[in-house]
């Protein structure tokens, strides 16, 4: 688990380095303290977020560990200020292939900004009911800090683990390696000391 956590980080690395004015990166480490309500959970995640204006393209790379439950589900929520909840804005009942029924996992998927379904219908509904304004409303969202990443379990339906989003680049994204590293370090040591204890059980 440790190697795909670090090839994985890495390709983020080199893929945000090589980024121009397109894309802008967002990114979160997702923990239980997060949630609205301290989930006390030792589960830990990250998630990078890119969005290329140009192309109404967002891409969405995540990786969690230590979950006390299996998954049920994971989307992006908007618009709120932290530490507050609100609904989801990408689509429902949960991100296209996202892991289900795992403790631990990655994910990566594309989503077309310009096509209504890579929204959740209410978020649409409530942003004009066109897939340029829900754009708008969501990448503003991510912008200004007020939208955040989340996975829920059957443990914790509301929310296990989540982060706010925030920038990490623009014009030229430079995002902080050490960050990454420490992130990655936390999620294979959170999934050994889960291994470790489940033998000792």
């Amino acid at each position: 688990m440790k190697k795909r956590l670090l090839v994985l980080c890495s390709v983020a690395l080199l893929s945000a380095s090589a980024a121009q004015a397109d894309p802008i990166l967002y990114s979160a480490v997702l923990t239980g303290a997060a949630e609205v309500e301290d989930t006390g959970s030792p589960g830990l995640g990250f998630a990078l977020v890119s969005y290329e204006a140009s192309q109404h393209l967002m891409g969405v790379l995540a990786g969690f560990a230590g979950l006390t439950s299996p998954t049920l589900a994971s989307h992006i929520h908007c618009c709120v200020d932290p530490p507050g909840g609100t609904g989801v804005a990408t689509p429902v009942p949960t991100f296209p292939g996202f892991p289900s029924g795992v403790t631990s996992g990655f994910y990566e998927h594309s989503f077309d900004l310009a096509d209504p379904v890579s929204y959740n219908p209410a978020f649409l509904l409530a942003n004009g009911g066109t897939a340029a304004a829900a754009e708008l409303a969501l990448t503003n969202g991510l912008a200004s800090g007020r939208a955040y990443f989340n996975i829920h379990t059957e443990a914790f339906p509301g929310g296990e683990i989540r982060g706010f989003l925030t920038a990490v680049g623009g014009p030229t994204p430079v995002p902080e390696p050490t960050s990454l590293v420490l992130l990655v370090t936390g999620l294979a040591g959170a999934a050994s000391v889960r291994r470790w204890r489940q033998r000792k059980v």
